[in-house]
């Protein structure tokens, strides 16, 4: 399947889920909260994560500050949530980066948004997260330092190999939700490609600049390595008028000159 065909099926399956939700009255912050009144700080929804035996894709959502965030519009943000794709459902041939500070998560700074064991095996890399404002509405992706997931380092071209494999069949904790999260990452996975590639660039310049001494992946002062506002309408319209209209093909060409991202920054 094509980039583009890909596009058009995330799209649509979007589209699907918000006709639903717009029926039902409700919304992709409701779903996952369930009819929470309140949302503390730092609590997992929902209780105990999503996690996919099939697919091992895994994810949750939660919300918290971040020390040193000053951009434009993460006042709007609620929440985040953090995607997963577990050993077993990664793609043949990946192998962590071959360094000690690199593997499987051991480092002595405790992660501060570490997933729940699952599966048999403890690799698990973080593909992205998704932040969402009040509405529901999907407003920024980010990628993470290591010390913050507790994950298992990959190189941006690998988990970018990965992207394609974020799929969910579960029904809990709702069906909806999932097809939601699965087809957003595949809408976007151009913008969540650049992400990762500038998340490696950021380290790499953080451990020079910073951290020579140092091991850059547990390093709290660098938490968010790479950032993108999105805007969830804009995008699928785009993606519908290329499928209705041949000529329009040079308009997404154009929009995938993204725009400079953040570099990354600590506390």
């Amino acid at each position: 399947m094509s980039l583009r065909e890909g596009e058009a099926r995330a799209a649509a399956t979007l589209r699907e889920c918000g006709r639903d939700l717009a029926r039902r009255g409700n919304s992709i912050l409701r779903e996952i909260i369930e009819g929470a009144v309140e949302v503390p700080e730092w609590r997992r929804y929902p209780e105990g994560e999503v996690y996919d035996a099939a697919t091992h894709a895994q994810y949750f959502y939660h919300r918290h500050r971040v020390a040193g965030r000053a951009r434009t519009g993460e006042a709007s943000e609620h929440g985040h949530f953090h995607l997963f794709l577990r050993a077993e459902g990664m793609p043949a041939g990946i192998a962590p980066l071959v360094v000690p500070e690199m593997a499987v998560a051991n480092a002595p700074v405790p992660p501060q948004s570490a997933p729940l064991k699952r599966g048999a095996r403890d690799e698990v890399a973080h593909l992205v997260a998704v932040a969402i404002d009040v509405r529901g509405e999907p407003i920024r992706l980010f990628t993470t330092n290591r010390w913050v997931t507790g994950e298992t380092w990959y190189g941006a071209d690998d988990v970018i190999r990965m992207l394609d494999h974020f799929d969910l069949l579960t029904a809990a904790p709702s069906l909806l939700l999932n097809r939601w999260l699965a087809a957003l990452v595949q809408l976007f996975r151009p913008e969540i490609a650049m992400l990762l590639r500038n998340r490696d660039k950021t380290v790499q310049e953080w451990q020079w600049r910073w951290c020579r001494r140092g091991h850059v992946f547990e390093d709290t002062r660098l938490e968010v390595t790479s950032s993108f506002d999105i805007d969830l309408e804009a995008r699928l319209a785009l993606v519908e008028e290329v499928g209705r209209e041949p000529a329009a093909r040079a308009a997404i060409s154009s929009h995938r000159r993204l725009p400079p991202m953040a570099e990354g920054w600590g506390a």
